[in-house]
């Protein structure tokens, strides 16, 4: 183990976490449980699988879960094909998926979790299986059949609520991109063609991540100490963005992003086949297809979006690049000019110069425990709920320690089931990396860790308190440019005074922190905000230039130009950085939806929240409007309900703007008042 405590929050039953925890008197029983160190328990018979699966106890169990969800898989294929066009029908649909992605969902955060190879391995083999299974259904002409006899009558179609006749629209819309609609040879290409961007996506995420080497000789032996060495080689795994050392800056930048010829040749043919698939099953191109059904729906749009917001910011960013030159001239007056790999420093340099935001005279006040008590106080004024600490079942959780990824995994998701009478709870597991405690004090955050767990903790909610009557569609299985949106909401309830005085408290004095230290760490997000937007948007639009129609160049010389255009520091030759850019898998065409997500979280903030942050009225209504629904409604009828209004790229533009003005939340309450 590393010097950091992998946590694991399972959420369950009426979100109740499933940690185990010894009291701590001057805590809540959720601070008490967070605080505490853990007792460990010795279980001489365990009587459960991982959450609660009987069958995963062993590795061997993914077999069986497996087979089990396969041979229900065909019992429920049967029955699509059978019955009448009708409810019936989509309600099998749903099974279908649901039995699939309970197996296929909970394998996914097994692989990359588990600390027992033989676990992971298991699970890999599932993630297969299961995969290739779902490529069979999504081109199985006869159950899409099933699917098209009851779109295409509309007098069933008439009869089908709006939740039910969206969710066998999306159901349409995955046999479609798979080509369903195609004569044998075309959907055999497909299909092909699908098998072979599964391979390239692996080996390009793979490739991505590897690092670079070169002889210990080209790099002055006093630097050596920076990185890693293997035989008579420097071995380069990162940007080192945060060193003080611009020389050391360089030489990452410069090797770390050196261009790998195989991962290049890699990148373009995923993008040629991606591009090539899209057109084979309808679209113009490979955007076109993948944000169908988004907030934007097109790439015109998006693009739309991300000039005009570059127009805004021009003269911010430009300011924020001439705050870098000066430091950079005050720090190195003889090597003055500056390049991309100063940004991520020199903005850290400029924050801590302006705003002493040290994060340790933070962390006393942010405990693992106050953190946990005031997301509990959160929800339950704004949504009437509380969280609990619960004793996990014996064999349902494997350990304490968990393999380092800050993300939230659905293990399974909420529907109605039909066959029961019951709604399907969902499941949920937040991992992050948090330092561990000490005999004299408990697990302590820095203010960027508190805000990480508050944001991941609205991608958990969203999926908790949807009650979605569909699986397919349940909390965050809804479009990508939405889907951030609740998160992102939640870092601005992490960074109010309002809130925050509620649990930041010292752990040992139980003083509160002050109302000028949160002051100056939002003051100081400011510094360099327009720069740190500029270089999203650049990513963002060398996103959408790789997903169009073909260019005829090479994704370098796409780079360079884009860089130029979208982001003003100097291309670095013989570097090739969309090579370690590994979001153009889960996110190709979609990299924008961060930038979108927090417009709408922006404005949803300073409309609902900013005048009371613990509004219940306002909580109601965001859990009505937006948290319930996951993806069974359009997502821009979600924003409009929230926001009683339809908003216009414009206006996302301008929420993105105004957050850069200092005093933003004065600014905000004055304009409205």
């Amino acid at each position: 183990m590393s010097a950091c405590k992998r946590l694991l929050y399972f959420v369950k039953h009426r979100n109740l976490w499933t940690h185990v925890r010894r009291n701590v008197t001057t805590w809540s029983p959720v601070g008490a449980a967070f605080n505490a160190k853990p007792l460990r328990r010795l279980d001489l018979f365990e009587k459960s699988g991982l959450f609660g699966v009987p069958e995963l106890s062993c590795p061997a169990g993914f077999q069986v879960a497996t087979k089990k969800a396969l041979t229900n898989t065909e019992v429920l294929v049967e029955k699509a094909c059978s019955c009448p066009p009708g409810v019936e029908t989509v309600e099998a649909f749903d099974q279908l998926s649901d039995g699939l992605c309970r197996v296929a969902d909970l394998a996914d955060f097994v692989k990359v979790a588990h600390p027992d190879p033989a676990f992971r391995e298991a699970a890999e083999k599932t993630c297969i299986e299961i995969g290739t299974v779902v490529e069979k259904l999504n081109t199985n002409v006869e159950l899409c059949k099933s699917l098209k006899n009851l779109l295409d009558d509309p007098e069933v179609v008439a009869q089908l609520d709006p939740d039910t006749r969206r969710v066998a629209e999306l159901f349409m819309f995955d046999f479609e991109i798979s080509g369903i609609h195609l004569d044998d040879k075309l959907r055999k290409e497909a299909v092909a063609l699908h098998v072979r961007l599964l391979d390239l996506n692996n080996e390009f995420l793979v490739g991505s991540h590897m690092p670079n080497r070169i002889a210990r000789s080209a790099i002055p032996e006093h630097l050596h100490v920076h990185f890693a060495k293997e035989g008579s080689f420097i071995q380069v795994g990162g940007l080192h963005a945060d060193s003080p050392d611009d020389l050391v800056r360089e030489i990452a930048y410069r090797i770390y992003l050196y261009p790998n010829a195989d991962l290049m040749v890699c990148l373009e043919e995923l993008l040629k086949c991606r591009h090539k698939l899209a057109k084979l099953v309808g679209y113009e191109s490979y955007g076109h297809r993948a944000l169908k059904g988004t907030m934007a729906k097109t790439p015109e749009t998006v693009m739309s979006f991300l000039q005009l917001l570059t127009d805004k910011l021009s003269d911010r960013y430009t300011k924020d690049f001439k705050m870098m030159r000066d430091m950079k001239k005050k720090l190195n007056p003889r090597n003055s000019e500056l390049m991309p790999w100063d940004h991520p420093f020199l903005s850290g340099v400029l924050r801590a110069e302006r705003y002493n935001i040290e994060p340790s005279l933070y962390s006393p006040y942010l405990s693992l425990g106050a953190c946990m008590e005031g997301l509990n106080n959160l929800f339950s004024q704004l949504y009437g709920v509380s969280l609990m600490s619960e004793h996990p079942s014996a064999g349902e959780v494997w350990s304490e320690d968990v393999r380092k990824l800050d993300c939230h995994f659905t293990i399974r998701g909420g529907r109605w089931c039909w066959e029961t009478g019951q709604y399907q709870l969902p499941v949920v597991v937040l991992m992050l990396s948090l330092p561990h405690p000490t005999k004299s004090a408990p697990t302590l955050l820095t203010p960027g860790m508190m805000e990480n767990l508050f944001h991941e903790m609205g991608h958990a909610m969203h999926s908790m308190l949807g009650r979605t009557r569909y699986q397919h569609v349940t909390g965050t299985r809804c479009a990508t440019d939405f889907a951030e949106v609740p998160s992102i909401l939640m870092e601005y309830f992490a960074t109010d005074y309002r809130v925050i005085s509620q649990f930041a408290r010292h752990y040992e004095t139980g003083q509160p922190l002050p109302e000028s230290m949160v002051a100056r760490l939002c003051e100081s997000k400011k510094v360099c905000g327009a720069a740190d937007t500029q270089l999203q948007i650049f990513y963002a639009v060398l996103d959408q230039i790789y997903h169009s129609k073909p260019q005829n160049r090479s994704t370098t010389e796409i780079l360079k130009e884009m860089q130029l255009k979208f982001y003003g520091l100097p291309y670095t030759p013989n570097t090739a950085w969309q090579l370690r850019f590994s979001h153009l898998i889960g996110y190709g065409a979609k990299y924008y939806s961060y930038l979108m997500s927090r417009a709408v979280a922006s404005m949803v903030w300073r409309q609902c929240f900013i005048q009371d942050p613990l509004n219940r009225d306002m909580g109601e209504r965001y859990r009505r409007e937006m948290l319930a629904h996951g993806g069974a409604k359009e997502p821009m009828l979600m924003v409009e309900g929230m926001l009683q209004r339809r908003p216009t790229i414009e206006d996302f533009v301008d929420a993105l703007v105004s957050e850069l003005n200092p005093n933003f939340e004065t600014f905000i309450m004055d304009s409205e008042s």
